[in-house]
């Protein structure tokens, strides 16, 4: 029995449906896109990973470095293209193949350096101390050191340089001396000044001890500290000295348990990530003589750094811990910046911050989790 022929009509009516369900279904799926907020597009964003030194991240895309000399003008348009790259202004610089929005500023010697290295668009300027100063290679370097001069009783075996300070050693008797040849005037007054050298060193140990013993007796007894001359300090000695400066009454019961035992407090957050981004504030006071070696320690480049040079010092220190949030990710832990604080000495910066954070109610003490 042959099979009858579809009805037209049925025919027509089965195509409109199709038709009209297709706008349907792109209308929902567009509809659930704005309901979550974009979410697919900022999942892709953040999931977008660029190789490192080079190519940067624009727009879900990743953009091909410039090369040194060079700075981003406008960006690429298509994956693994290069944008408008433009060389750099006078006095600005990059030393290496970036992303960077704008270059560099070149340093500026200060007034006890001299320039060694004119800046180019590729190389920043490089400086150094005058004839007879100094600064340590591990040391910033905000101030260069005037070189010591030996004692009339010592002799000098290591000139200085410009990153090293004179070497000095006490001078050896001479051979007229240790032979008896020396004059009996002389052999009295060394005689005399080693009896009383020797009576004073029992005088300062007795009183030494004496006052060991009455301290212990005596809570309330003020630390006393001994700090270099100022005029043969630099302004980064004296300010460690004074961050040395441990004041027992003044510091805070869960601080002083801290220091007794010798160990950090372990800061634990108590609103996930929103701790440590409002903790960054409290770092305002941390000295701007470790800005630079503090901020490469946690893991900076330098090229970062130097792009906050023109800032405020407390806008600049922002800053850059948020550029730390961003390249540590969720491994970005506030113990770590305390440690580093620690490792400089400055530990009255670091005691300050930690109680800061725990009046604040950005975190507690592990020790009160238990």
């Amino acid at each position: 029995m042959a099979t009858p022929p579809l009805n037209m009509s049925y025919i027509h009516l089965m195509v409109v449906l199709i038709w009209a369900l297709n706008p349907m279904a792109a209308a929902q799926s567009g509809l659930e896109l704005t309901q979550t907020g974009g979410s697919v597009r900022n999942r892709k964003q953040r999931d977008i990973s660029c190789r490192e030194n080079l190519e940067y991240p624009h727009d879900n895309i990743c953009c091909l470095n410039c090369p040194a000399g060079k700075y981003v003008k406008a960006y690429c348009t298509g994956a693994l293209e290069k944008g408008t790259c433009e060389d750099c202004d006078l006095d600005t610089y990059t030393e290496h193949d970036n992303g960077l929005r704008q270059c560099l500023k070149c340093t500026k010697c200060r007034s006890d350096q001299v320039t060694t290295k004119t800046c180019t668009i590729t190389q920043n300027t490089e400086c150094q101390c005058k004839p007879g100063y100094f600064c340590a290679p591990d040391q910033a370097c905000e101030v260069c050191r005037k070189c010591s001069r030996c004692k009339d009783n010592e002799v000098r075996v290591k000139n200085c340089t410009t990153t090293s300070n004179t070497v000095c050693e006490t001078r050896l008797p001479t051979s007229s001396t240790i032979s008896g040849k020396t004059p009996g005037p002389v052999v009295i007054v060394v005689a005399v000044l080693g009896i009383t050298a020797a009576l004073a060193g029992v005088y300062w140990m007795r009183r030494k001890r004496f006052k060991r013993t009455d301290t212990q007796n005596n809570p309330s007894a003020t630390l006393k500290v001994v700090v270099d001359d100022q005029n043969n300090s630099s302004i980064e000695e004296r300010q460690n000295n004074q961050n040395a400066v441990l004041d027992d009454t003044q510091l805070h019961p869960l601080l002083q348990q801290t220091q007794a035992e010798n160990v950090l407090i372990k800061l634990v957050p108590l609103n996930g990530d929103e701790s440590l981004k409002k903790s960054f504030e409290l770092f305002e006071e941390l000295d701007v003589h470790y800005h630079n070696r503090f901020f490469r320690h946690i893991g900076l480049s330098d090229n970062a750094i130097k792009s906050t040079a023109h800032l405020h010092p407390e806008d600049r220190v922002y800053e850059l811990l948020k550029v730390w949030l961003e390249k540590v990710g969720m491994e970005a832990d506030m113990n770590d910046l305390i440690k580093a604080l620690f490792y400089f000495g400055q530990r009255l910066s670091a005691e300050n911050i930690i109680s800061k954070a725990i009046e604040n109610g950005y975190y507690e003490n592990a020790e009160n989790e238990k």
